[in-house]
């Protein structure tokens, strides 16, 4: 492989030409013949899918073609995954090098993943350098669990509402679980997890005299709960960073230091779950630098390798040796492939200034929003950092009643004017790939505020 190979940073501009571009009504007649072929057969699909049920089959930048010919602007870089844009030439270039080289070693030590292991011990902060690597999510989230126990021989878990984990027994319990879950996942969530609210500055649990949310009466819960709840033997504080499931929810800027100062307390390790928010994402390698704070173990994925399946749980240099002691090595986890895609990914990161772009778009997309929460009566409030956006639809500023059908209208009307974007219910989320510029940063936001406009005339807002 060219270790060398550079690629201009512009190579999307040629495809994004004209987008969006839509030549039938969408979706279209080949995407409603192919979706209905495969959901014969495949079942428990996405409410993305399911509320705009189009057939892709090319992407390129942030560009979606579907079989029908229509082209699309990518506001969701498949789920927060493919966020340097579909197809980035060098990353692809490096996975098909491997794929012909060498595709599988299991754990053993290649060229490739030594390059890898080096630069991310080189961009974590503190002596973030022990590192195992996995195929998914969750059981990046899975390892972490049981070297969290290895680490500190205690097996309590306190997680937060609304945060996300995975969809495996350790990461499920971490999260909210629905009453339909249960038959998949049990009656109850599995022994030793708890879980605490954590703070939402729209809705917020306690609040001091002025109206604004108290972060410290979150704290002196947890200390309470420590006590009350749990029978003393905690491991971690799980947490999101920024909570992407339940729509791009940051806590206030002094949450995260206390929530770490709790943490040393009571030797309590902190655990960044960075799968959704991490790699650049908001303009940070980990969002948790925003604040100064660096966790005891953190874990990666989506974005990690653009697309490739490729996570990885970190936990400190002085806690590695507890990873000996869990058998923490997977079949994938690793592979030459895996490897050269995270490799590769976090050098375009680092090649085209991508933290860069993200910052400065990402400002213009909070005053935009902000913009319009002025403007429109069922935008309730906005938040985001970076590339991780949502806005969020209630039926009235005052109550703060979620509006969860003109949230379902919204993603389907902006979907027909040639968004491809993420539905969650009352929030409206956004993650269009770190590679945007300005100019297409307004066309999608442009979309979205003109089907908001019709949706508020529909439900007599205007």
């Amino acid at each position: 492989m060219n270790d060398t190979l550079k690629i201009n940073r512009n190579w999307w501009h040629s495809s994004a030409e004209g987008i969006p571009h839509l030549i039938t009504a969408v979706p279209g007649q080949r995407s409603k013949q192919m979706h209905a072929n495969a959901a014969r057969y495949m079942k428990g699909l996405s409410s993305q899918v399911k509320l705009f049920p189009v057939c892709f089959e090319e992407g390129s930048g942030i560009t979606l073609t579907d079989v029908d010919g229509n082209k699309y602007l990518d506001f969701s870089s498949g789920i927060y995954v493919t966020s340097l844009g579909h197809c980035h030439p060098k990353i692809s270039e490096a996975i098909a090098y491997w794929a012909k080289k060498l595709m599988n070693a299991h754990d053993f030590t290649t060229p490739v993943k030594e390059k890898l292991l080096e630069k991310m011990a080189a961009i974590l902060p503190g002596k973030l350098n022990a590192v195992q690597l996995y195929s998914d999510g969750a059981t990046a989230v899975e390892a972490a669990i049981r070297a969290a126990r290895a680490i500190t021989h205690k097996h309590e878990f306190i997680s937060a509402y609304r945060d996300f984990h995975g969809k495996s027994m350790g990461a499920v319990s971490c999260a909210r679980m629905h009453r339909s879950e249960t038959l998949s996942y049990g009656p109850m969530r599995a022994a030793g997890f708890y879980m605490v609210p954590r703070p939402d500055p729209y809705r917020p649990l306690w609040t001091k005299a002025d109206g604004t949310i108290d972060t410290d009466a979150y704290i002196q819960f947890y200390e309470q709960f420590l006590i009350e709840g749990t029978v003393g033997n905690v491991a971690a504080f799980v947490l999101e960073p920024a909570q992407g499931w339940a729509g791009s929810i940051f806590p206030p800027d002094d949450f995260f230091p206390k929530l770490k100062s709790l943490c040393e307390k009571h030797e309590i390790l902190l655990y960044d779950d960075e799968v959704l928010a991490g790699m650049g994402r908001t303009g940070e390698w980990l969002t948790l630098n925003h604040w100064n704070v660096i966790p005891d173990i953190v874990t990666f994925g989506k974005s990690f390798g653009n697309g490739f399946p490729v996570t990885a749980m970190v936990v400190s240099e002085e806690n590695g040796e507890a990873l000996e002691k869990i058998s923490a090595s997977s079949s994938y986890g690793g592979n030459p492939m895996a490897c050269a895609a995270a490799l590769a990914s976090m050098e375009v990161i680092e090649e085209e200034n991508i933290l860069e772009n993200v910052r400065t778009v990402g400002s213009y997309f909070m005053k935009r929003m902000q913009q319009m929460k002025m403007e429109h009566p069922i935008i309730g409030d906005v938040k985001g950092k970076g590339f991780l956006l949502g806005i969020e639809l209630v039926k009235d500023k005052i109550t703060k009643e979620p509006f969860a059908e003109a949230g379902v209208s919204v993603y389907q009307k902006a979907f027909r004017k040639g968004l491809a974007w993420i539905p969650a219910g009352h929030i409206l989320r956004m993650s269009p790939p770190l590679i945007m510029d300005e100019k297409y940063a307004a066309m999608g936001m442009d979309i979205i505020e003109d089907a908001i406009s019709e949706v508020e005339k529909e439900f007599g807002y205007k």
